[in-house]
């Protein structure tokens, strides 16, 4: 167990990773941000912000990325110092790492991304705790060298990303048993919610996703014993620039929050 400022990371309580896929715009993020932060009051609940300044993989070479690391770190600070929520952001490459840990609070590694020494190293370096999302091809099993490789470099502080496997074409499935063996590595466990329910370039030209799954299977992540659900959410999540399918519409969340909360508290007696 570890602190990201008050949110514990592998706690007694199921800990929370929230936010929009993208930021679309400063107007819209600090939206989302607030309607997340009066969720976090409500429920007294701990959470992480999360939205991306580049969607680097998109499908397609003319779908929206994001407005970039510098623009995009620039609103991500803003939401930790006027909404007060700790963020995280995804980090492609080591000259982005030493960039961005000097804002966000979690690096988070991208899934393609997981096995890529030097980043690893580099995010280890950054004196930042890091989150490894577990590669949609990388059974559980698997996973060790790529904490050690964090933890060579004397980072300790290292939690896994669920997000599930590939599966034929165009699809995803969740092992609910990763959750037990990838927590046998004595390393926190998120489970990945929307982006489990995606269907990876779907659409053609860009991913389609199951976003009615989301709360069953995150149901199910939590009875397994996962530490923390990501889950990405947007007020109107039809018209998002990227993920829009698999995105929670944020009105459901609180909703959802409360049964995942009830879980594991019956999971933790």
């Amino acid at each position: 167990m570890f602190k990201i400022n008050d949110v514990e990371i592998g706690g007694r309580d199921l800990f929370f990773i929230l936010g929009p896929c993208v930021i679309e715009s400063e107007d819209h993020v600090m939206k989302m941000a607030n309607i997340i932060k009066e969720i976090v009051n409500s429920l007294n609940i701990q959470v992480i912000f999360k939205s991306s300044y580049d969607k680097a993989n998109r499908t397609s070479l003319s779908s929206y990325r994001g407005p970039g690391i510098k623009e995009g770190l620039r609103i991500l600070n803003r939401v930790k110092r006027e909404v007060g929520l700790p963020i995280t952001t995804d980090v492609h490459s080591i000259e982005e790492v030493s960039i961005a840990s000097e804002v966000i609070d979690l690096i988070q590694l991208p899934a393609f991304l997981c096995r890529q020494t030097d980043l690893l190293l580099s995010a280890g370096k950054a004196k930042k705790p890091v989150n490894i999302k577990k590669g949609q091809f990388v059974a559980p099993h698997s996973i060790g060298p790529m904490i050690e490789k964090v933890k060579s470099t004397g980072e300790e502080r290292v939690c896994m990303t669920e997000r599930g496997y590939s599966f034929g074409y165009n699809n995803l499935v969740v092992d609910m048993r990763s959750i037990q063996i990838m927590r046998s590595f004595n390393v926190p466990v998120i489970f990945d919610a929307t982006h489990s329910v995606q269907l990876p370039g779907g659409l053609g030209g860009s991913s389609g996703g199951e976003r009615k799954f989301v709360p069953t299977l995150a149901k199910a992540a939590v009875a397994a014993g996962a530490d923390g659900v990501f889950m990405e959410c947007h007020d109107c999540p039809e018209c998002a620039l990227c993920d829009g399918p698999n995105s929670m519409p944020v009105n459901e969340v609180e909703d959802l929050l409360k049964s995942l909360i009830a879980i594991k508290k019956i999971v933790g007696a």
